[in-house]
């Protein structure tokens, strides 16, 4: 977000009550065109050095330790850094919960940002081809998909809508609510220990059920083959807050909020910290932009250099 300047404020105050509201409006738009900040808008995250890419970037192509393919920085068919770029100079990064991105069989490899998840929270990340996907029906209650939809929710609604799921999977049976499997890993407030086993307790610890999260990783217009496989009907889908994608491979024709994939990911863990966790958010989630950053500048400057010529 970005906030007005000194010299916004006192121009303000220059101005009528129904002027001051036109010239906010006029300097808000001022505030959209390119600046300091925007000129690289990703200049804020807390990341961890980069001087290994740096290094990689001046020595050129190298080979994946595993397919020996040439590659610059990573291998985006193995997952896995190449010779020029030791994984112990890789940051790690921990998520709240587990991610399953589904790939679409005809998106490039060597476009996709997904790889970037999986480098960085090799832990947590699974990436499948479709139609090579797992089965959710049996996880409905603790699953949900990133996509924009008629029924699709916010981030902050989870807990409400996940509900719904709980009561219809978890307490299907007496056995299942003695048992409590999906509370395990919820963090119970003092107020919910007086009920522990209760099937549907505040809304922040439904919130904390969820435990995965699904992201399509396809062009907008190969989607729609993977939305309406079966194997994903009936689970919560959410949409995510308007944001401006930086990605440098901008489909065509399409909004520039559409985000990239690990973009979406980045974005929505933001949310989920704040809006359900509820946490303040310190850039734990931000060294998943830690190659997008990276190349973002590196052909932000080519383009600049390719632009003086």
């Amino acid at each position: 977000q970005l906030t007005m300047s000194s010299n916004s404020s006192t121009l303000l105050n220059e101005e009528n009550t129904q002027g001051a509201k036109r010239n906010t409006e006029y300097l808000e738009s001022l505030l959209q065109t390119p600046s300091s900040f925007q000129d690289n808008p990703l200049q804020q995250l807390q990341l961890a050095s980069q001087e290994v890419l740096e290094k990689a970037k001046k020595s050129g192509r190298s080979k994946c330790p595993r397919c020996n393919s040439s590659r610059m920085f990573y291998c985006y068919t193995c997952f896995v850094p190449v010779e020029t770029v030791p994984t112990t100079e890789i940051p790690i990064v921990k998520l709240p919960l587990k991610i399953d991105i589904i790939k679409h069989p005809n998106e490039t490899d060597g476009k996709s940002t997904a790889v970037h998840a999986k480098l960085l929270a090799p832990d947590d990340v699974t990436i499948y081809k479709y139609p090579c996907i797992p089965e959710y029906e049996e996880k409905r209650h603790e699953t949900a998909l990133i996509f924009p939809g008629p029924n699709s929710v916010s981030v902050k609604d989870i807990a409400f809508h996940l509900q719904k799921y709980t009561k219809k999977s978890a307490c299907a049976s007496d056995d299942d609510c003695s048992r409590e499997p999906i509370l395990k890993q919820a963090k119970i407030e003092p107020e919910e220990e007086k009920n522990p086993n209760a099937c549907i307790s505040s809304s922040r610890s439904e919130g904390t059920r969820l435990k995965k999260i699904i992201f399509i990783d396809s062009t907008w217009n190969q989607t729609n083959k993977i939305i309406t496989d079966e194997r994903l009907q009936g689970l919560l889908q959410i949409e995510l807050k308007t944001r401006k994608t930086c990605f440098w491979r901008h489909q065509k024709g399409t909004p520039d909020t559409y985000l990239s994939t690990i973009e979406a990911i980045y974005y929505f863990l933001v949310d989920y910290h704040q809006e359900i966790l509820k946490e303040s958010y310190k850039g734990q989630y931000d060294n998943l932009l830690f190659f997008f950053s990276f190349m973002y500048t590196l052909i932000k400057d080519a383009k600049c250099c390719a632009g003086k010529e």
